[in-house]
């Protein structure tokens, strides 16, 4: 999944925000590395890497000034019933959304295929 963090690395610069970081810290700790501002949330508080921020956060009820200014916004394998709120969030910041479900999840979004790994991806001029 570290094909993500390349994705992301290439495509986007600035502000990025992980979404239910969970235990799964890789691709937030190499974005940092590349010196993105790496943002990161859960509803549980978790020990993130270095150079990241954390927040305790409730994506269904989102405080929104954490997600401002972000060019993306990102999460991995959410439960499909986070996928529309953080599209939503991601819609209301003016950011990018990717979502790269667990296997079998479904979206009706752009399938992005890279290096191997699919997620869903949402640009920011595609919202209605």
């Amino acid at each position: 999944m570290l094909q993500i963090a390349e994705y992301i690395a290439k495509n986007y610069s600035g502000k990025v925000v992980e979404v239910g970081i969970g235990r799964f810290t890789a691709v937030a700790e190499l974005l940092a590395k590349r010196g993105f501002e790496v943002v990161v949330t859960d509803i549980t508080r978790r020990d993130v890497p270095e150079g990241c921020k954390f927040y305790l956060d409730d994506i269904t009820d989102p405080k929104l000034e954490i997600y401002e200014e972000a060019s993306l916004i990102y999460s991995l394998r959410p439960p499909p019933e986070l996928f529309s709120a953080i599209l939503k969030v991601s819609q209301k910041v003016g950011a990018d959304c990717i979502i790269k479900p667990l296997y079998g999840d479904y979206m009706e979004w752009k399938v992005v295929n890279y290096k191997g790994v699919q997620f869903y991806l949402v640009r920011r001029e595609e919202y209605d």
